[in-house]
């Protein structure tokens, strides 16, 4: 049975790229500051394997040269404030 799960990562800890474990094939719906976290909303098996996926986490203006070998897939745009921040997930 599918369910959607939240995965939280707290504002403080974030960086150029975020590592979320979750259940494998985990369907990405949004990603949104919620209170002090930067959150990942996710359509999920619960009873999956889990495994980690990596988000690069990106301002708008500044450099991503990911892009240049295809590696990164547009998740969502979040604001903080007057800032405006934008995820990708980096694929392998």
């Amino acid at each position: 049975m599918m369910r959607v799960y939240k995965f939280p990562t707290p504002i403080a800890d974030l960086d150029d790229y975020i590592d979320v474990s979750m259940p494998r094939h985990a369907q990405i719906l949004r990603v949104d500051i919620q209170g002090d976290a930067l959150c990942i909303w996710a359509l999920v098996d619960p009873e999956s394997l889990l495994c980690t996926r990596r988000f690069r986490v990106a301002g708008t203006g500044h450099p991503i040269t990911e892009t240049e070998n295809g590696l990164l897939t547009f998740r969502g745009t979040f604001y903080l404030g007057y800032l405006v921040f934008h995820v990708f997930e980096v694929t392998p």
